[in-house]
């Protein structure tokens, strides 16, 4: 189904929507002082009714995550109940392997929070191993291309709508409870997010954010910074006028903006911005980062 259809009918099932505050993340928390997820993880492809993290997004909700970048479930499941909407598992740059993904993905959803997954590359086959795992959705890096960006995406659904693999007793085709007549239901579910990182991928931010499957155009600041030859100069007009390109174009097209962030206090400017699907650094650097610190309190006491 298309995005804006998909929208459409998010929109229809609930008068007042999902839609956070753009200033807070809304989240309830249990007697015990841990988040009780609002939404639920999406592994449950029998219940149709439990809005998707893919749904929220279409309909303009405001998210935030969390990189998971390191090799420990346990890791994984803290980052989840402090109450992030999703967490990404970083097979890029993170220290896991595919080998190491089923066992995070489980952790993610025992917290509450959705399980999406950077793979190393966006082949189909890396691609659909992490869908086949469970993952709800894919953040693809690297791409360079609104061709590369639309080849990729087709990677993350079954025919018609794209070319992945049918095996519908995998964990992420439901264990077989999706019969296949109905497999355009789990098409429906999978968050496409394509990642804006090269000059490429700024020209064809329009190009890309038209495409069906394609839900956030992801900017990675470090790569983009990089590549137009500004490296960390994230204040440049040049890396300014990137992220304006890709915000236009998500707002033209109906899609979602994101963006890569270490330090919370500049969330509120993106916001302003127009960007709605905000990852808030990673665990590898809040350890070291709080390690460091309290370390330094420790002797400076």
């Amino acid at each position: 189904m298309p995005a804006a259809a998909t929208a459409r009918r998010v929109a229809r099932s609930s008068s007042s929507g999902t839609r956070n505050s753009s200033r807070s993340v809304r989240i309830r928390r249990s007697n015990s002082g841990h988040r009780d997820a609002p939404h639920g993880h999406d592994t449950d492809v029998t219940d149709p009714a439990r809005p998707t993290l893919r749904q929220r997004v279409l309909t303009g909700e405001t998210t935030y995550g969390f990189f998971v970048d390191l090799d420990s479930p346990l890791a994984a499941e803290l980052c989840g109940r402090a109450g992030y909407d999703w967490l990404i598992v970083d097979l890029e740059h993170g220290a896991a392997t595919e080998a190491d993904l089923l066992g995070l993905l489980h952790a993610v959803e025992a917290s509450g929070s959705t399980a999406l997954v950077r793979p190393q590359s966006g082949e189909r086959l890396r691609i659909g191993r992490a869908l086949d795992l469970g993952a709800a959705g894919i953040m693809i890096p690297q791409m360079r291309s609104a061709d590369e960006a639309r080849e990729a995406v087709s990677f993350l659904r079954y025919p018609p709508d794209g070319v992945r693999g049918v095996a519908l007793r995998t964990r992420g085709g439901g264990y077989g409870a999706v019969s296949h007549d109905r497999v355009r239901e789990l098409n429906e579910r999978v968050l496409g997010i394509v990642q804006v990182e090269a000059p490429g991928t700024v020209g064809d931010a329009a190009d890309i954010a038209a495409i069906d499957g394609v839900d956030v155009l992801f900017v990675g600041p470090a790569d983009l910074s990089h590549s137009l030859r500004i490296p960390g100069q994230f204040r440049h007009d040049r890396y300014r006028a990137a992220l304006r390109a890709v915000i236009d174009a998500c707002a033209t097209h109906g899609k979602a903006a994101g963006i890569l962030v270490y330090d919370p206090s500049l969330v509120p400017a993106l916001l302003d911005d127009g960007f709605r699907f905000i990852g808030i650094g990673g665990a590898g650097a809040l350890l070291a980062d709080n390690a460091a610190a309290a370390l330094a309190v420790a002797r400076g006491a």
